[in-house]
């Protein structure tokens, strides 16, 4: 496909213009980005507006923007399944996550895996909070630059070879430098641009293809009525049911325990933002909805059978049929607006990763085993050269790695971050598990998940359970955080009959509200 130049002269402007904001904004609410609070929380300073677009740049990443209309481009009404778990998880966060901001701002925790270190007293379970949450962003950063690379080939500009990695070469550099010098604030200002531009390029893009076809009816009459359904289970099975549903209640219980969504909420300057913020946030979900459908448009567009777009699906596959639909509906300098908003979705959550990582690696392996007398000015100093490294390692594991690899990690990154979910959100509200069998079930959740999904060969996430003869397929990360449960609940029960209940607790009930 040749180089479509008025696109890519637009994308590169917004780019330019982004990347003066983002080198801007260490000035913004100007703090001493000395102190990893400041650097890596934006100093806990961000109100209502600033909070809402920056865990919506945080959740709605340009991964999503590619990958999830792809599923329904390719499986159908399975990919709708994002939409109700978004919806799920705000009443949740309504709920929980005031009381996370209030233990973390009155003790000084920036990550999760400070909470449970000060919980519970156990280094080794903090631990294990921290490297799961590596373990699941790492690939999480590799995905925003695989996204970042559809949309680049979809310029016209080839992916291939040395000056093929150029423009993600000068994607990395950018992201690197205004990260390191201005911390959260960079992607926190950003957010607000990028999300603008994604609201302006979907509401486009219905209104263009909803006006060619004349509405909704024939839209959805263009598309094959297989895909518009889930198919009926067969006797004795919830068949795709249990997973459509598993998938978005597993979804929802893992989405806020990412170490960047955390990041995100205890950058709120106060209680009531993440509240406010949980009851704006579904206006996101509506946007989703109509995301998930540009899947549809581009089925009933017949994007995939346009020779001109063949080598493209061909080295992509159904990841390229948003960017394919933007091509054919919009004149070049929209498409070059619309992927360069998709490519600054990359940049925004790709940022606050590499924050929310270098947090992790700082406070709860640095500062906690190597090196625990370090000033918070050496804490501030490795946060920042270690999200250099974690961009970097994901640079060189979307360029020297096959696709398929990111793809599939990030398939268990959902597994593996869930297994977190006992200490940290059941943390909040008891100190009954002991802490070892809290380990325990943790190390059983994350070694079942993770063989389930390489006994599927990393094609699914999909487990069967049979009970009485009824086979129950579903999302694998619940069955492995139910196993991580039983587990943490009878190896508590058996300790606390042999021991006395462990009573290290660096936190009281006031510190919750």
């Amino acid at each position: 496909m040749p180089v479509n130049w008025i696109a890519l002269t637009v994308f590169v402007l917004c780019f330019a213009g982004v990347t003066v904001l983002g080198f801007a904004s260490a000035h913004w609410r100007k703090g001493d980005l000395d102190l990893l609070h400041e650097w890596g929380l934006g100093g806990g300073t961000f109100g209502t507006l600033i909070t809402w677009f920056l865990i919506g740049g945080d959740i709605y990443t340009a991964y999503t923007f590619i990958a999830v209309p792809a599923v329904a481009f390719g499986a159908g009404a399975l990919a709708f399944f994002a939409v109700p778990y978004t919806t799920l998880i705000y009443p949740i966060t309504f709920v929980v996550f005031p009381r996370m901001w209030s233990v973390c701002r009155r003790h000084g925790y920036i990550t999760a895996a400070d909470f449970v270190r000060g919980r519970f007293g156990n280094r080794w379970l903090a631990l294990a909070v921290a490297l799961t949450g590596l373990l699941a962003t790492m690939p999480y950063i590799a995905l925003q630059l695989v996204g970042l690379e559809v949309v680049i080939a979809g310029l016209g500009v080839t992916t291939e070879g040395l000056i093929g990695h150029l423009p993600l070469l000068i994607a990395f550099v950018i992201l690197a430098a205004f990260t390191y010098t201005s911390g959260l604030r960079a992607p926190a200002t950003i957010a607000v641009v990028k999300d603008l531009m994604i609201y302006i390029v979907i509401i486009a893009a219905v209104g263009v293809v909803v006006r060619t076809f004349g509405g909704f009816g024939p839209l959805f009459a263009a598309v094959p009525p297989e895909k518009l359904i889930l198919p009926t289970p067969p006797a004795g099975s919830t068949g795709v049911y249990g997973v459509y549903a598993s998938l978005a209640l597993g979804s929802a219980a893992a989405l806020f325990m990412y170490p960047h969504a955390i990041t995100a909420i205890l950058s709120s300057s106060t209680r009531n933002v993440i509240r406010r913020n949980s009851a704006l946030l579904p206006a996101y979900s509506l946007v989703l909805a109509f995301l998930t459908l540009l899947g549809f448009m581009a089925i009933a567009v017949g994007v995939k059978a346009k020779p001109e777009y063949a080598a493209l699906f061909a080295r992509y596959s159904n990841q390229f049929a948003v960017p394919a639909l933007i091509l054919d509906i919009f004149p070049p300098w929209f498409a070059g607006f619309s992927f360069a908003a998709i490519g600054i979705g990359a940049l925004v959550p790709a940022a606050i990763m590499s924050i929310a990582a270098a947090n992790l690696w700082t406070r709860n392996i640095h500062l906690e085993f190597i090196n625990p007398r370090a000033t918070p000015a050496e804490e501030s100093r490795m946060a920042k050269l270690v999200s250099l490294l974690v961009k970097f390692g994901a640079l060189v594991f979307v360029l020297g790695i096959p696709k398929e690899y990111a793809i599939n990690l990030q398939l268990l990154g959902g597994v593996w971050i869930i297994q977190t979910l006992p200490a940290v959100l059941i943390g909040l509200y008891t100190r009954w598990f002991n802490s070892w069998a809290l380990l325990a079930g943790w190390a059983v959740g994350m070694a079942f998940g993770t063989l389930v999904v390489d006994a599927n060969a990393f094609k699914n996430a999909t487990y069967v359970l049979s009970v009485g003869g009824y086979q129950l397929p579903g999302y694998v990360a619940i069955y492995a955080l139910a196993a991580n449960l039983i587990v943490a609940v009878v190896v508590t029960l058996l300790v606390n009959m042999v021991l006395r209940p462990e009573r290290r607790d660096a936190t009281v009930a006031a510190d919750y509200v």
